[in-house]
């Protein structure tokens, strides 16, 4: 579909006449030859003007010029008296701007057209909608499984948009390459950038190359099975005709093997005994040994021992030939959880729980033995009477006795634990100690 002209840096002859047709594409790959009688000077990719196929002009793309051209009408077989049609000029601004306003308006018919033919009841899917250059004529493109009869809705697509109506019915294969879209593979579909001609593609195609038949995995976005399929297919059945087909069974004194895989460039074929998980490995030519002595009623002994040693895979790690200069770590390095974090949190429990006057037990405690508790001072004491006074219900509970000021409570550790009283007599104290009694003297008494 697209063409590269290799001829356009080289001097043509001095009495060189240039080819009098030019390919000219339009909207969805659609290419077509029109006779430029009035050798107009035309450049690859200027939109000119050219006779519509039923009236009119229409819009499009120089896709090809000169000699080139010539050998595009031989490879799709178009003798050069079938070429007809007229290209009548350069387009002009108003053709140009007549042409947008046309093409804005194909996606409003197309929604407006299957509503059209849904309240018919039409087993129909209107997929497309091509304008021509001129806004006279609108071209349907369509697909169905079967004959569709739409002269009614061709009645109603009239009254309705006022234009002359051409219903064409194409293929899944060609409404995919009309509406385009990216592969499994990754890349733009094949129909819809360099594919022409469309080839039929069988289930068949699949078995040769020990594919599984898996609709999914094989069909492509037409819903049909995937013009790729058939690019190897001739290399797969070059390398087929040595290996013998339909092989089922082969017959040994042990028992009967059964046919489980074959690689067939490396022409090795598998073999498992029933009852028994490993599979044995023989080549083409010992197959189609066995195969003929059990023809003539003969039978070998063991599989196993004429099995092919296969070269095991080595994994050998290869080291980058680049010096990593950013200083970047791995890519988990944040989904690993902060190991210094959880050790100071230990350390302060560890620390916590260690008793006055010893350093903390690091690692985990023997059996047996329980953390030592901190000692309690008269505080704590004081803290824990109250706490459990008022966790009792209000009936049982004392009443709470005056604080003595002067009471001073010892502890088991030996040290006094000062009340309330007596720290607020020595704030006073000290509030008066520091008091100035005497004004400062001015400096020039």
């Amino acid at each position: 579909m697209e063409v590269y002209d290799w001829l356009s840096n080289l001097d043509m002859p001095s009495n060189y006449k240039p080819f009098q047709v030019i390919e000219v594409k339009f909207k969805g790959a659609r290419k077509e030859f029109y006779l430029n009688n009035d050798n107009i000077y035309l450049e690859i990719g200027e939109l000119i003007a050219v006779e519509g196929s039923t009236g009119g002009y229409d819009i499009g793309h120089v896709s090809l010029t000169g000699e080139l051209v010539r050998m595009q009408m031989k490879r799709r077989k178009t003798p050069l008296d079938q070429v007809t049609r007229k290209i009548y000029r350069k387009a002009t601004e108003a053709d140009v701007e007549k042409w947008k306003i046309a093409k804005d308006l194909e996606w409003e018919t197309m929604h407006k057209a299957r509503t059209l033919a849904l309240d018919l009841r039409l087993s129909m899917k209107i997929s497309d909608v091509d304008y021509q250059g001129d806004k006279t004529k609108a071209t349907f493109f369509y697909t169905a499984e079967g004959r569709v009869d739409f002269r009614e809705l061709i009645k109603k697509m009239a009254e309705t948009f006022r234009i002359r109506i051409e219903m064409r019915q194409i293929g899944m294969r060609q409404e995919a390459g009309r509406l385009g879209g990216i592969g499994s593979c990754g890349r733009e579909l094949c129909c819809s950038t360099w594919l022409t001609n469309f080839k039929t593609v069988s289930t068949a195609a699949a078995r040769y190359q020990n594919l599984s038949l898996n609709t999914l995995k094989l069909a492509g976005q037409c819903g049909k099975l995937k013009c790729c399929l058939n690019y190897e297919l001739d290399t797969y059945l070059d390398a087929l005709k040595d290996i013998p087909d339909r092989v089922e069974n082969l017959q040994t004194e042990i028992g009967t093997a059964r046919h489980q895989k074959t690689d067939i460039f490396k022409k090795i074929m598998w073999f498992c005994y029933p009852n028994q998980e490993d599979w044995i490995p023989l080549k083409v030519d010992r197959v189609k040994e066995i195969m003929a002595m059990n023809k003539k009623g003969q039978k070998p002994n063991n599989l196993k021992d004429e099995a092919v040693e296969l070269a095991a895979a080595v994994l050998v790690e290869k080291i980058p030939d680049y010096e990593n200069v950013v200083g970047q770590d791995s890519l988990t390095r944040l989904d690993d959880k902060p190991k210094n974090k959880n050790n100071r949190n230990n350390n302060k429990n560890k620390q916590a729980t260690a008793p006055k006057g010893e350093r903390p037990v690091k690692g985990p405690l023997p059996a047996g033995k329980k953390p030592a508790q901190p000692a309690k001072t008269a505080e704590n004491r004081n803290a824990e009477n109250k706490s459990t006074e008022n966790r009792k219900p209000a009936e049982n509970r004392k009443p709470a006795e005056p604080k003595k000021i002067t009471e001073a409570v010892q502890a088991e550790d030996g040290t006094v634990a000062k009340s309330a009283g007596n720290r607020n007599n020595r704030n006073r104290n000290n509030r008066r100690r520091n008091k100035p009694t005497d004004k400062p003297k001015n400096e020039d008494q």
